[in-house]
């Protein structure tokens, strides 16, 4: 392996782990205020705001689930738990998460529609990132056989 692979190996598990990080902490800040805050506004609201109030909680959290999911995933294959060839199978793959509007988003107080453009942000990040791994994996050739390895292989085939 060369110098820059190691090095890029080395950034993107720092990048996927400062990511983790950050996914975690947003989880905690949503299950926080869906908890205490988000429920007293989800109160105050009008029946079809209630669930659409839901639906927007709901789609945070499964943002934040697939995002949480695939870093795990990432962590795994730095890690040699799980191989890089498991990018390319869909079941190891950053998940579909339906977008907000931007007008039901300002419908909501601040902090909800800070929770909803957050945990969109994040998503849209990790995948960039998953899509920018799964090109370099594909886009690698096998690396070359060594000159030194093939020579052995002619001895042992000569003997």
């Amino acid at each position: 392996m060369s110098d820059s692979t190691t090095l890029l190996g080395h950034f993107d598990q720092r990048l996927i782990d400062s990511l983790y990080v950050e996914a975690m902490v947003l989880a905690d800040e949503a299950r926080s205020f869906f908890d205490g805050q988000g429920e007293v506004q989800r109160r105050a609201l009008g029946e079809m705001d209630r669930v659409t109030f839901a639906c927007e909680s709901l789609k945070v959290t499964t943002r934040l689930m697939h995002v949480i999911a695939w870093l795990l995933a990432q962590r795994a294959i730095f890690n040699g738990e799980l191989a890089e060839s498991v990018r390319n199978e869909e079941r190891f793959q950053l998940g579909e998460a339906a977008r907000t509007v931007i007008s039901v988003a300002q419908r909501f107080s601040p902090d909800m529609a800070a929770l909803i453009l957050s945990s969109e942000d994040l998503y849209q990040r990790v995948a960039r990132l998953e899509g920018q791994l799964i090109k370099r994996m594909r886009s690698r050739s096998p690396m070359p056989p060594s000159p030194a390895r093939a020579l052995l292989d002619r001895l042992e085939r000569a003997f």
